[in-house]
């Protein structure tokens, strides 16, 4: 159940929906764990993390890490246009070499509409940002040298309690920003990240 549930009974439709979410079959390159969900901002909410891990691939490939909330308010607040909504992060190291391309961003938001797409998640008023961060090490960190990451924070509205598909494509996001194959035709690849020497 989730921490901040409130009531002895949950409401129908956001038990049917955590039995949706419990039955979703992610890739198995992740690892994920209910974390406690943020307080205050719906009356039912789960939270889940996900790494993706190496020794299920292999040593050398990108990691990508991420958050997925799902909110529930029957009230169904005029913004998210029904009763659930879902808001997620993820994040992942890059090259500095791509971490510089502009496009980075739209390519970003674009596989997560592929990866929903791909799932059959049905969903309403999506919003987010993409974000390219390029970092250079000084002092004590200046061996680190020069990095990059991507970050994408969105949210949407699941037309209904099947979060299933939501959460499967929230996953293939999250290989697709670690680099991992296979993909769905027609969307690009990150290279892996080489290993500094």
């Amino acid at each position: 159940m989730p921490a901040n549930a409130t009531g002895p009974a949950l409401p129908a439709a956001f038990s049917a929906a955590l039995e949706s979410l419990r039955n979703a079959a992610p890739r198995e390159e992740l690892v994920i764990n209910e974390i406690p969900a943020p307080a205050n901002l719906a009356p039912d909410s789960i939270a889940l993390a996900a790494d993706v891990t190496p020794a299920r691939h292999s040593a050398d490939s990108e990691l990508a890490t991420g958050r997925f909330i799902l909110l529930h308010d029957a009230t169904e607040p005029d913004a998210w246009g029904g009763p659930f909504r879902v808001v997620c992060y993820a994040q992942a190291p890059l090259e500095t070499d791509i971490g510089v391309d502009p496009f980075l961003a739209d390519v970003a938001w674009s596989w997560l509409v592929d990866a929903l797409a791909a799932r059959g998640a049905a969903y309403g008023a999506a919003s987010g940002t993409a974000t390219r961060i390029l970092s250079t090490g000084f002092g004590g960190l200046a061996e680190q040298g020069d990095g990059a990451q991507i970050e994408l924070r969105a949210s949407w509205s699941p037309v209904d309690h099947a979060v299933a598909s939501h959460v499967e494509a929230w996953g293939d996001l999250l290989c697709m920003l670690a680099g991992l194959p296979p993909i769905p035709d027609g969307v690009a690849l990150l290279p892996a990240r080489r290993a500094r020497t």
